[in-house]
């Protein structure tokens, strides 16, 4: 039988780290939630990933930044493709409610 989850059920409140959940893996992707409050990338990290990422914002807000010197705001709906290798961190998510977001990465075979 297959399971209905929500991805904003079972969200504990009030942690201090960010909370990355695997939903689904395949050979060639897998997809995230990730739950953030107020957490941000630390000073001089960047995410260099592999992987495509197509980035959804469910819920909350956040801040991505770019090398490139650009800053994108996402509201819950908002969505974003970041191709391989595009580096990019998390500059700000809403301290006040849970930000909760879908990533889905993939890789493309050869």
């Amino acid at each position: 039988m297959m399971a209905v989850r929500n991805l904003l059920a079972d969200i504990p409140p009030g942690t201090e780290k960010e909370i990355v959940e695997e939903i689904l893996r395949a050979e060639s992707f897998r997809i995230e939630r990730i739950v953030s409050r107020g957490q941000n990338s630390p000073e001089g990290l960047w995410y260099d990933q592999q992987t495509e990422e197509w980035v959804l914002l469910v819920s909350g807000s956040a801040t991505l930044g770019f090398d490139d010197g650009r800053m994108v705001d996402l509201r819950p709906g908002d969505h974003l493709f970041i191709p391989s290798h595009c580096r990019h961190r998390v500059e700000r998510t809403d301290p006040e409610q849970e930000t909760v977001w879908l990533a889905v990465h993939w890789t493309h075979k050869s």
